[in-house]
């Protein structure tokens, strides 16, 4: 499974990976993919430098990128504090009362919340940065829109390639105009932020768009069989990020949230502004449809919404509230039915990948089995 851009970076596969979790990170680069590590949970620039640290020891000199969320749209200049003072008290309250109506207990005394997305925020992203580009990162990508353009020239002074995620062509032609090296077209499949064109329609405008640039597919993603397909439409590559939540080296800290995820089917998701304020599709829950019901206030937008449910995110997940409990995936999730390790999970797809090759070679007259 190689193309042009997974040459430039000296990866086996053109499978890009993202996760959250540094030790998938690393085993999907070990595989033979181009694991990259989600940086948003990470507010504190010491955590993030120790498990990038941490990467660096694991991948044996095999390269890996960063994932950053520095919005196009943003609350400008503005600080936490000030940010969390803008949240109405009626929202605050209907986090209280959902809350009370399943019973989640509080926090323990002095345990803050561990969910925190100031990483939304554009000051706490260009922490991440000045340390992300003291590590060899070989790719830098963001998630919501281009980045600014001193962050994409910063990069490429430091030889690191930069790619950002299109919900539509249009939203692919600002990204080359913006210098954008990579240009990720994330259909409406996928999990967390996503647009509303779907994977099938989107890739092949998207590479129609942007040519001579190099395109990820990403969105319902994760089997061999659609990285043929994804290349087939013109692709370079494929990001992949739902199909590594149930791996072994996933550290999701509930076996509650594994058990719904490897339960759930591919219509058990729904786009959804209650995590972050943004549609981001996500296993549907009670949460997801209390702030999804029109008698409730409505979500808040980025970074409000997600400063706003911090807390009770953190109280549903350490309690494993069932009804309650959540995360970003996308509607691959019907096929992640067992946990495997990222290696298993590599050497499905390149056996898939290789069994659709021979079928359309021999639907071409091309081979003789």
């Amino acid at each position: 499974m190689q193309t042009e851009l997974s040459t430039t970076l000296g990866v086996e596969h053109a499978v890009f990976g993202f996760t959250p979790f540094p030790a998938v990170a690393a085993a999907i680069s070990r595989a033979g993919g181009f694991g990259v590590l989600g940086a948003v949970r990470y507010t504190a620039p010491d955590d993030l430098a120790r498990d990038l640290d941490w990467i660096d020891a694991h991948v044996g000199g095999l390269p890996y990128g960063l994932d950053v969320v520095m919005p196009a749209a943003k609350v400008e200049g503005v600080r936490e504090a000030d940010a969390e003072a803008m949240i109405p008290a009626g929202h605050r309250q209907f986090v209280q009362d959902t809350l009370a109506k399943y019973g989640v207990p509080e926090l323990p005394a002095g345990e803050a919340a561990g969910w925190r997305i100031t990483g939304w925020m554009e000051q706490v992203a260009r922490r991440q940065l000045d340390v992300a580009f003291d590590h060899p990162i070989a790719l830098l990508a963001n998630a919501l829109g281009s980045p600014p353009a001193d962050v994409v020239a910063r990069a490429h002074e430091q030889g690191v390639l930069v790619a950002a995620l299109a919900g539509s062509a249009r939203h692919a032609r600002k990204h080359r105009d913006a210098g954008i090296d990579v240009v990720v077209a994330q259909g409406y499949e996928a999990g967390g932020h996503t647009g509303e064109i779907a994977s099938m329609v989107l890739t092949p405008e998207v590479v129609e768009e942007v040519h001579p640039l190099p395109v990820l597919a990403a969105g319902g993603i994760g089997s061999g069989q659609q990285v043929a397909a994804a290349l087939a439409l013109g692709a370079q590559g494929v990001w992949l990020g739902s199909v590594w939540l149930t791996t072994t080296e996933a550290d999701l800290h509930s076996p509650a949230l594994t058990r719904k995820l490897l339960a759930a089917t591919s219509s058990d998701t729904v786009r959804s502004r209650a995590l972050t304020g943004k549609p981001a599709r996500q296993l549907r829950t009670d949460w997801t449809d209390a702030w999804d019901d029109p008698d409730g206030p409505g979500t808040l937008p980025m970074p409000l919404q997600g400063l706003l449910v911090a807390d009770a995110v953190s109280r549903i997940q350490r309690y494993e509230v069932e009804p309650l409990l959540g995360t970003p995936v996308g509607q691959i999730v019907g096929r992640m039915t067992t946990e495997r390790s990222v290696r298993e999970v590599f050497d499905d797809l390149t056996r898939g990948f290789e069994r659709a090759v021979d079928r359309l070679n021999r639907v071409a007259g091309r081979s003789g089995r």
